[in-house]
C-alpha cells in the first residue's frame, strides 16, 4: 500500500498540482489511513469500502491531538486527500471503487478569528529589542506580517528580490499559487533594510539562499521557527495570551476595517478568493469586546 501511496507522491510531484504544504499533507493523510487499515486488518485499498470509511471517520472524530479533538476542517482536508488519492488509483492502478466519491465532510462551523487589539499588538512590536540582530529581524517580520497580513508560509517563502523599496511594496505568492501585491508603511522600509544590510548580511554566505527571514546560521527561518521566536517575544513583552503567527494577519484585517476600510479592498489585499472569508472579521471586534465585557463586569457576572 505504501508503494501505490509513494507513486501517487511522485505523481503529484511531477504534475506540480500544489505547494509543498499539500503534498506534505497528502503524505501524512494517507500515511495516517494506511496505519488505520493495517490496525483494522484491511490489506489493501481493493478491502476498503464505505464501512471501512465510516469505521475511519468515527476514529478521526474520536482521535485527539495536543490542542485537543480534530477540527472539523482537519477531517475534511484529510478525507479530501484520500478522495484525491483513490480518483488517482481509479485511474492509474486500476482500482474500481473510489468509497470516498459520495462521503460528505463534516460542516465546518464559522469560527470568529482570533486577533489582538491595536494597543496590544503595538506592546508586542514595541518591546521586541532592536539593539540585538535577532531583535531587528524579529521586529522587521513581524512589522512586516502585520503591514501586510502575511501568511506565515508566505513569511517563510518570500525572496528578497520580491520587496520593492522604491515603491513600497511587496510582491507575494499565497495559496493556489496566486499573486498579490501589498504596499507597507515607511517603518517597514527601514526596519527592513536595517536588517537586509546590517544582519541578514552577517548571516548568509551564500547566494543560493535568497529568502528574506534567516536565522543565524543563514538557514531559511520555518513556519516552526517562527511560531517559536512569536512566543519568545510574547514572553518578554508582557502579554498574556497565547499568540500565534495567524492572530497577526487576523488583526491587519480586523484594524483595517474597523478603521473604514472598504471590505474588497481587504479581500484583494488577504488573497482571499471568496468575499465571504473576509466578512467574517466584520464583526470580530464587536464580538470579543462582549466577551470581554461579560468577562469582566461584576454586574455581568450576576444571576
Amino acid at each position: 500500500m505504501r508503494e501505490l501511496m509513494e507513486r501517487f507522491l511522485s505523481y503529484v510531484h511531477q504534475r506540480n498540482s500544489g505547494s509543498t504544504h499539500t503534498y506534505d499533507a497528502y503524505q501524512r493523510d494517507i500515511e495516517e489511513f494506511i496505519c488505520f487499515l493495517e490496525q483494522e486488518g484491511v490489506a489493501s485499498f481493493d478491502g476498503v469500502d464505505r464501512i471501512v470509511v465510516s469505521n475511519y471517520i468515527v476514529y478521526l472524530r474520536n482521535r485527539f491531538t495536543k490542542q485537543g479533538a480534530l477540527k472539523n476542517s482537519s477531517i475534511s482536508r484529510k478525507l479530501s486527500s484520500l478522495r484525491s488519492f483513490f480518483a488517482y488509483l481509479n485511474e492509474y492502478v486500476g482500482i474500481s471503487n473510489n468509497p470516498f466519491h459520495y462521503i460528505k465532510a463534516p460542516k465546518n462551523t464559522k469560527k470568529i478569528p482570533e486577533f489582538l487589539f491595536y494597543d496590544e499588538l503595538d506592546q508586542l512590536l514595541t518591546s521586541i529589542d532592536i539593539t540585538s540582530d535577532e531583535g531587528i529581524r524579529n521586529r522587521a517580520m513581524f512589522e512586516l506580517m502585520y503591514a501586510c497580513g502575511l501568511r506565515v508560509s508566505e513569511v517563510v517563502d518570500l525572496k528578497v528580490e520580491n520587496i520593492d523599496f522604491d515603491e513600497n511594496i511587496v510582491f507575494v505568492t499565497g495559496k493556489g499559487d496566486k499573486q498579490r501585491v501589498i504596499p507597507f508603511y515607511e517603518d517597514v522600509n527601514e526596519l527592513l533594510q536595517t536588517y537586509l544590510y546590517k544582519v541578514r548580511v552577517k548571516w548568509v554566505n551564500s547566494n543560493k539562499v535568497t529568502n528574506v527571514f534567516v536565522n543565524q546560521r543563514g538557514n531559511p527561518l520555518t513556519s516552526r521557527g517562527i511560531q517559536y521566536i512569536l512566543n519568545k517575544e510574547v514572553d518578554k513583552s508582557g502579554l498574556t495570551m497565547r499568540v500565534h503567527p495567524h492572530m497577526i494577519r487576523h488583526s491587519f484585517a480586523t484594524h483595517l476595517l474597523d478603521n473604514g476600510a472598504d471590505l474588497r479592498i481587504v479581500q484583494e489585499l488577504l488573497g482571499h478568493s471568496s468575499l465571504s472569508t473576509t466578512q467574517i472579521y466584520v464583526h470580530v471586534t464587536q464580538e470579543r469586546l462582549k466577551e470581554t465585557y461579560n468577562y469582566a463586569h461584576p454586574r455581568s457576572k450576576m444571576k
